[in-house]
């Protein structure tokens, strides 16, 4: 379907008039700053989303909000525009089998150097990371494991509520009884419905926001494991490969790269290499961390 034909409902069904150009302007933005690359479905996603932004800044109209943001390249409208544009879908122990894996490995690489390091590179609003954490405190048996977590994300407000540590309690619903018991505390008053993550897993992570387009990823290495699952969805097979060579700086031989399901890299075979479901390895021809 062209960008011409894009299916839309009349104008008097909305407040703002969202033209076909809009939309293209607005893939085409997203893209150059954050690698998502928006498809002709999401038109409607976009429109709900970056209204409440003209609402927000009193604008009338979407070319004068495009304008503003063009018009100033480094200015602060950039990040809620990212931050509306990201889709943020996670969960506790997402796709468990991994985290069987990562205990494995930590437990294995536990007599070698220390600590050691993770890096969850898509950890919106944290359950990723925090899980993380449980299984290293699990691994090791003590809530003071051997291991750094640094967890990244493009959007600023899902990294604030990550940095919190507190959900509602369904959240966590579906988690084994022994875990909510060690790992979560049930707030009580003014919080009940909610819980908090246990103070000794936010003690093992570091939180920062990190856009995977950058050129370099200031975030140190090598890592024993990468978390960069159920993000390169978003991006072309261009963009995938760009950031696949930057992460591979931050491996060295033996970094597990976990993934998501859905995600493949045949594409890529010259920088990383499948070892098990879903894992990788830095490819042996790939640039050394």
């Amino acid at each position: 379907m062209s960008a011409a034909s894009l299916p839309h409902p009349p104008g008097d069904a909305r407040q703002f008039v969202f033209a076909d150009r809009d939309f293209r302007r607005v893939c085409q933005l997203i893209h150059d700053r954050a690698g998502i690359a928006l498809v002709a479905s999401k038109r409607d996603m976009v429109y709900g989303r970056l209204s409440r932004r003209l609402r927000a800044l009193g604008l009338d109209d979407f070319g004068d909000y495009l304008a503003l943001l063009e018009g100033d390249p480094d200015g602060e409208e950039w990040q809620a525009f990212t931050n509306a544009l990201t889709t943020n879908l996670t969960s506790f122990f997402r796709e468990p089998h991994h985290f069987e894996t990562l205990r494995t490995q930590l437990q294995r690489a536990g007599t070698g150097r220390k600590p050691l390091t993770l890096w969850s590179c898509a950890a919106s609003t944290g359950e990723e990371p925090y899980s993380m954490a449980i299984t290293a405190c699990e691994a090791f048996d003590t809530l003071q494991p051997p291991v750094r977590i640094v967890a990244t994300d493009i959007d600023t407000q899902v990294l604030a509520t990550a940095r919190q540590g507190v959900y509602p309690i369904e959240r966590v619903a579906a988690l084994d009884a022994d875990l909510r018991r060690r790992f979560f505390q049930r707030g009580t008053g003014p919080n009940a419905g909610k819980c908090r993550v246990h103070p000794a897993l936010q003690a093992l992570i570091e939180f920062r926001p990190l856009n995977l387009l950058a050129g370099r990823y200031d975030v140190g290495g090598p890592f024993d494991a990468i978390f960069c699952r159920n993000v390169m969805i978003y991006f072309d097979k261009p963009t995938q490969r760009g950031i696949l060579s930057r992460l591979v700086t931050h491996m060295d031989v033996a970094s597990l790269l976990y993934t998501g399901h859905s995600e493949n890299y045949l594409h890529a075979a010259d920088l990383i290499q499948p070892c098990g479901r879903t894992l990788y390895r830095r490819h042996y021809t790939a640039p050394a961390a």
